[in-house]
């Protein structure tokens, strides 16, 4: 595929590693591709960098703007900087000062507005009609899905054998282009999206039985904390998604504990959430080997004392 080509040399090809825990918990071979040792810690590179690839030398030279609470903003930020343009991110106040201090190290320049992500998403397209730069949308673009198909290119290079792919949805610009590329490459492999219950407007969507804008989210899995499902991305998980299941927040919790303490990995709750779908609803898939996309590992460590108490309630051990 012309993204995979295009990015060889410019992201990391991230390990695909398994745990005899991990393994026996979920009763089949599981396969994590450890995409929070990715560059910036996230996937959200991969994406930034092919639709970044893809501009013209005139619609590089007005620059980039985006916006961002996180994992998006360092993704652009250093594919600007690869390109040698411009980008300017706009980024909720509340913006943890040590993601605004990483996205600055990339050589962006961050704006601080409002108090929501939604608010600096208005921000930042007010701003790009004035300045008629190239607004890069977090997940809603053909260019950003292609960057983010790379990762199942790369799983089944690694593991043929793999017969489901557990990928977490916010959004929706990571599941379809993993689903898209993992259906040309393997027809027969079963493709299963995994939300935060708190956050589900996917899953509600996808079988029809609760609100498809959500009035707000409140989940430990942030990066996959949106109320609405993306108008270009939901199509194609409507034609290449076999299920969509959601995780609860105990279950995301004590995921992100598990790869802390057996794997010694710190992970995000958003990149803990396909995990905890195949270690705590196996029961619902007939799969062998699972490859469970772990999409970002950008935590705060001042939130683990919340994590632990969000999974000591319904604490289980692993044997």
């Amino acid at each position: 595929m012309e993204a995979h080509e295009k990015l060889q040399g410019v992201v990391h090809r991230t390990p695909l590693e398994t745990s005899s825990t991990f393994n026996q918990q979920a009763g089949q071979q599981v396969y994590l591709k450890m995409e929070n040792q990715q560059k910036t810690g996230a996937f959200k590179v991969r994406g930034a960098s092919y639709k970044v690839a893809c501009l013209s030398q005139e619609e590089a030279e007005r620059g980039v703007i985006a916006a961002s609470a996180g994992n998006h903003a360092q993704g652009v930020a250093v594919a600007a900087r690869k390109r040698g343009i411009s980008a300017r991110i706009f980024m909720p106040e509340a913006t943890p000062r040590a993601k605004v201090e990483a996205t600055e190290g990339y050589g962006a320049t961050v704006v601080l507005t409002g108090e929501s992500f939604q608010e600096a998403y208005t921000a930042a397209l007010l701003e790009q009609k004035e300045s008629g730069a190239t607004f890069l949308h977090p997940f809603d673009d053909y260019d950003v899905m292609a960057g983010q198909a790379t990762i199942a290119v790369e799983m089944l290079q690694q593991q043929p054998d793999i017969d489901t792919l557990f990928v977490p949805i916010g959004g929706g610009g990571l599941i379809s282009g993993v689903s898209f590329a993992a259906k040309q490459l393997k027809p027969d492999i079963q493709v299963i999206g995994v939300q935060a219950a708190e956050a589900s407007c996917v899953y509600n969507s996808f079988y029809k039985n609760g609100p498809e804008k959500l009035t707000s989210v409140a989940t430990i899995a942030d990066g996959i904390a949106v109320k609405e499902k993306g108008k270009l991305t939901y199509p194609c998980i409507q034609k290449y998604v076999d299920q969509v299941i959601t995780v609860e927040e105990h279950e995301i919790a004590q995921t992100m504990l598990h790869l802390l303490e057996r794997e010694k990995t710190l992970v995000e709750g958003a990149g803990a959430s396909a995990l905890a779908g195949a270690l705590y609803h196996q029961h619902q898939f007939e799969s062998k080997q699972a490859g469970v996309i772990v999409s970002g590992g950008n935590m705060d460590i001042s939130k683990l004392p919340s994590i632990y108490q969000a999974a000591r309630p319904k604490q289980a051990a692993l044997v």
